[in-house]
This record gives C-alpha cells, sequence and structure tokens, in this order.
C-alpha cells in the first residue's frame, strides 16, 4: 500500500508553512498557536495550521467588511466577477490531481474518487455559479395604489448582495463544500470568511491560494483556521456578519442557528440526515445490492446523506442483503493515495471511537452483523463495513445519525408501513427507491418526506439541482438558481412619477 503523494507540488504544499488568508495576506494567529493536522491514514502528523481565535475572526470579518463597502470588489461589474469565478474554476481543474492528492491525504478518501467527483464537481459549481453572476435579476411591478387617485407609480424589485458571509464547512468534503459557499456567494457579489472543519483545512488553504493567483481583490475571501467551538463560534455570533451559510451536523447547526438570531443574522443550514433507502420486490437483486451498497460505504459512510436505513419488501429481504454483505465483506479498507483501496479511513480517531460506540450499542440492542462490526487493521482510523440486521426503531443506530459505514436493515410487506418507517426519524435530507414498478415508484415519491429523492440511485448531485433538507435537516438550499437566493436580499422600489 502506497500513502505518499506522487507529485512534487503536493509534497511541496503539505512540508510548506500554512497560514491563514485574511485581507489579501497570509498571517499566523493572534495567539501564535497551531493545531495538528492528522492523516487518517495512519495518524501521523501531517503539518500544523494556525488556530484563530475571536481576534483573528473580527480581523478577517473587517476585512470582509471593507471589501463588500467600498472596494474594486464592491464596484465590480457582473461581467467582471463571471470571469473571475471562471479563471477559478480553470484553476482548479488545472490543479485537479493536486487538490486529489491533498484531500487523500487529509480527509482519507479515494484520491481516484476526489479527482473524479470532488474536484470536478468543486470546479463545475464555480462555472456554474459563474454563469448566475449576470442573471441576477428582479422584476418590475404595475402598481396601484388603492388609496390614491393617481396612477402615477412605477414599482421594481433589485436583488442585491446580502453582504458578508460567514461561512463553516464540515470535514466529509472539504473543497466541494468550499465550493458550494464560495461559488454562490461571490456570484451574488458577497465577501466571505470561510472556516473549514479543524480537521480537513488544507484543500481550503489552497484554494485561497488559487483564488488569490486568479484575481479576487482582498478581503474579498478570507480563510480562517481552527476550532469550530472557538473559531467557528466567534464567527457564528460576530456582528459584522449579514449572512452564516453552515453544513455540519444538527446539534452544532442549532447552535450556530441560536448565535446567529440574537444577531438577527439571515442563515442557511445544511444538517444531519439519516436516509432511508427502500427496495421494492420487483428489483434486479444484484444491482440493488450494489446501490444499497454504494450508498452507505462511499466515502467510508461520512456523507450527509448516506443509505444509513434499508428498508427491503420481505420477499426480497434475505437475497439482497445475502449479496450486500459479501460486497461489504470483500471490500479492501486502504489509505487514500493507494488505487486498490476500496473504501479509506474514518477522518479522525475521535469519529472512529464514536462509530464503533454505535456498532457496540446496536449488538447491545439486539442487531445481528452479518458482515464488518469492529475495526479495521492498522494504525489508521479505520471501520470494516458494517451490516446489522434484525433492527428496528427503538435502537439508537437505527434513530440516530453515525456518519460512517454502517447499515442497519429492516424489513417491510406494503408501501404504507414502508412510508411509515422512512419518515420516522427527525431527519429528511435524502432517501432513495429501487424498482422498476413506476407506478408505486410515483406513489412513494411524494409521501417521503425529504429533500431529495433518488430513484434507482443514491446521493447523486447536479449543481443546476437545489439540495437541502426538510426537519431537523435544516433549511435554505444549495446548489441551482435556489442557491442565489440564500446569498441576496429583495429591495422593493416605488416610484411616485407625477
Amino acid at each position: 500500500m502506497t500513502n505518499q503523494p506522487t507529485l512534487p507540488t503536493t509534497r511541496a504544499f503539505i512540508a510548506g508553512p500554512k497560514r491563514m488568508l485574511i485581507n489579501g495576506e497570509w498571517h499566523d494567529s493572534a495567539t501564535g498557536e497551531t493545531i495538528e493536522v492528522l492523516n487518517p491514514a495512519d495518524g501521523s502528523v501531517l503539518c500544523r495550521v494556525p488556530n484563530a481565535n475571536e481576534t483573528d475572526i473580527d480581523r478577517a470579518v473587517q476585512a470582509a467588511r471593507r471589501a463588500f463597502d467600498d472596494s474594486a470588489w464592491s464596484r465590480m461589474k457582473p461581467t467582471d466577477r463571471e470571469r473571475l469565478l471562471l479563471r477559478a474554476a480553470d484553476a482548479i481543474e488545472a490543479s485537479a490531481r493536486e487538490f486529489a492528492e491533498i484531500e487523500a491525504l487529509d480527509n482519507g478518501k479515494s484520491a481516484a474518487v476526489a479527482e473524479a467527483l470532488d474536484v470536478t464537481m468543486a470546479a463545475q459549481c464555480f462555472r456554474y455559479m459563474a454563469g448566475w453572476a449576470t442573471k441576477i435579476e428582479g422584476s418590475t411591478v404595475d402598481a396601484a395604489i388603492p388609496y390614491s387617485p393617481s396612477n402615477a407609480y412605477f414599482g421594481y424589485t433589485r436583488k442585491e448582495a446580502v453582504g458578508v458571509v460567514g461561512a463553516i464547512i464540515p470535514w466529509n468534503f472539504p473543497l466541494l463544500m468550499a465550493a458550494w459557499k464560495l461559488a454562490p456567494a461571490l456570484a451574488a457579489g458577497c465577501t466571505v470568511v470561510l472556516k473549514p472543519a479543524e480537521d480537513t483545512p488544507l484543500s481550503a488553504l489552497r484554494l485561497g491560494e488559487l483564488l488569490q493567483e486568479t484575481g479576487f481583490p482582498a478581503g474579498v475571501v478570507n480563510i480562517v483556521t481552527g476550532y469550530g467551538r472557538t473559531a467557528g463560534a466567534a464567527l457564528a455570533k460576530h456582528p459584522g456578519l449579514d449572512k452564516i451559510a453552515f453544513t455540519g451536523s444538527t446539534p452544532t447547526g442549532k447552535a450556530i442557528g441560536h448565535a446567529a438570531l440574537d444577531n438577527m443574522t439571515r442563515m442557511s443550514l445544511e444538517l444531519g440526515g439519516k436516509s432511508p433507502v427502500i427496495v421494492l420486490p420487483d428489483v434486479d437483486i444484484d444491482k440493488a445490492a450494489e446501490g444499497v451498497a454504494n450508498a452507505i460505504f462511499f466515502n467510508s459512510g461520512q456523507v450527509c446523506t448516506a443509505g444509513s436505513r434499508v428498508y427491503v419488501h420481505d420477499k426480497v429481504f434475505d437475497r439482497v442483503m445475502e449479496r450486500v454483505a459479501s460486497i461489504a465483506d470483500s471490500m479492501k479498507l486502504g489509505p487514500g493515495l493507494d488505487p486498490s483501496t476500496q473504501i479509506g479511513p474514518l477522518v479522525s480517531a475521535r469519529q472512529l471511537d464514536r462509530v464503533l460506540g454505535y456498532i457496540d450499542a446496536g449488538q447491545t440492542e439486539g442487531a445481528r452483523t452479518i458482515a464488518g462490526g469492529g475495526r479495521g487493521e492498522g494504525a489508521g482510523f479505520f471501520v470494516k463495513p458494517t451490516v446489522l440486521v434484525d433492527t428496528d426503531h427503538s435502537m439508537r443506530v437505527v434513530r440516530e445519525e453515525i456518519f460512517g459505514p454502517v447499515l442497519v436493515a429492516m424489513r417491510f410487506n406494503d408501501l404504507d408501513t414502508v412510508v411509515k418507517q422512512a419518515n420516522d426519524t427527525p431527519y429528511g435530507l435524502g432517501a432513495s427507491i429501487w424498482s422498476n414498478d413506476l407506478s408505486a415508484i410515483h406513489k412513494l415519491i411524494p409521501r417521503i418526506k425529504a429533500g431529495t429523492v433518488w430513484v434507482n440511485c443514491h446521493s447523486l448531485l447536479d449543481n443546476a439541482v437545489p439540495f437541502g433538507g426538510f426537519k431537523q435537516s435544516g433549511f435554505g438550499r444549495e446548489l441551482g438558481r435556489a442557491a442565489l437566493d440564500m446569498y441576496t436580499e429583495t429591495k422593493s422600489v416605488l416610484i411616485n412619477h407625477a
């Protein structure tokens, strides 16, 4: 197995000094304190990054405020913003392999998958949002004032950038989540303070270098590294923000929402999930099993829409689950830089303990393990792909988000029952249906309480299709035209031209 980057540029970046981007310059933290960044494949220290505090956060917010209120950025034409975003997309693509290796080292995911999915979609996100920079528009209104004798009024609306955005992103898709926050905010004309997760800050810092090189003015994009409980909390409650954009767990999202509300800061929250996968009896067994396995084991299960609950019709349950277990047992664990790796490590020792704790809890509560069930071999943070059957909705493994490669499986016999079970959760982010029965599919889709329903696929995304959740999976939408609404305000204008 290999766990070394192939590119000299990756090695140079990892070995080089790490500082925060504030107002177009690279800074250490105000205290000089740093955070270790670990390689989850072996637990070794990759490098250290600054540990920001409230002083650093305030400096970054003030820089973003100045850039938004009075700078070349604030006076820039939409066509010029579009051009910068397109340059950023090109720069990301040109550095695709380097970004993929950084993600593999920092997060543990497969470099091949990161290059094909994370990096490609990040570049496409910048390119897609670039097109919207010139298409943000209001509307005209034929005003009819009932208490005025005159009809000499003209009304219209403007869509204006919301202002300074604080963006806090998770560790499961570091580069992609940075793109999801930065691209629409910049297309709308906002300025941003981005705080990546303390476990995976490296691709965001590298992206900051590229954005500087492509010509974004000082203060438009600021990147601060630090712990969520300190730097993240300071950013969420900062009164200088106009908008907070967060992706992460539901408990953390609630805390950020409360902090933002004290300042009436606009917010969008993309939070956790416990997504159901529904397998109807008419399926092709092999294809359905492959889909179920991919829905949960992709990215080591560290996906907010991971298909972590599977409901299989009783007629095919045993055959489908036997095949899923076989797939799980056959998957090769290893570092993300090894091209033969099929499932990488979890991101941290903390996450490893969390996932193993859930597996133990499920077994204690009566679940039966038919695949995996423990830690993988080696020094890294590996968990074997695990499949639990004989589960029910009283169990923690069924009700709570695990965020690891752990699948819980249950039987059903009719559509009413499976709808009730699928919706029996505080979450509502994603769901998938596996069937060729179009009538059953179309009956199920409107009854499932989830922001996205996939059919014969799972967790597929397109930059033009809005993404977000129902219930405690958050509110607001990423991607698509809907994302621009999260970074703009509507101003109404009424003119008396008599």
